[in-house]
């Protein structure tokens, strides 16, 4: 079999695998009361995948070149204090690029 035929097989059946999964999800709970605990779990979701995409870009030293791991680091802990302090994305977000590229340029 081609290689280039094998790849595109490959990525039409994850691709139909994800959606079928997604899809069983939401037809299971269609019709259905979702629990109060599962619920409740849903809500971080977001903020776990965020995190799980985020920090390894930032302490991994295989991810990061050794000069710039301070400025990612320090611009980090800005924009988690703002996160926690005032609970805005968009305030979070712009206090840790300010930050970073603050931190850069002097450095």
């Amino acid at each position: 079999m081609d290689p280039t035929l094998k790849l595109w097989a490959m990525v039409v059946v994850v691709g139909a695998l994800n959606y079928l999964s997604r899809l069983s999800f939401i037809a299971f709970f269609a019709r259905r009361e979702m629990p109060p605990l599962l619920s409740r779990a849903l809500r971080f979701v977001p903020a776990a995948m965020l995190t799980a995409l985020i920090v390894p870009m930032i302490v991994q030293p295989s991810l990061v070149p050794a000069d710039s791991a301070g400025p990612r680091i320090a611009a980090a802990l800005v924009a988690g204090a703002i996160a926690w302090r005032w609970r805005s994305e968009i305030a979070t977000i712009g206090a840790g690029m300010v930050a970073l590229w603050a931190l850069k340029s002097l450095l």
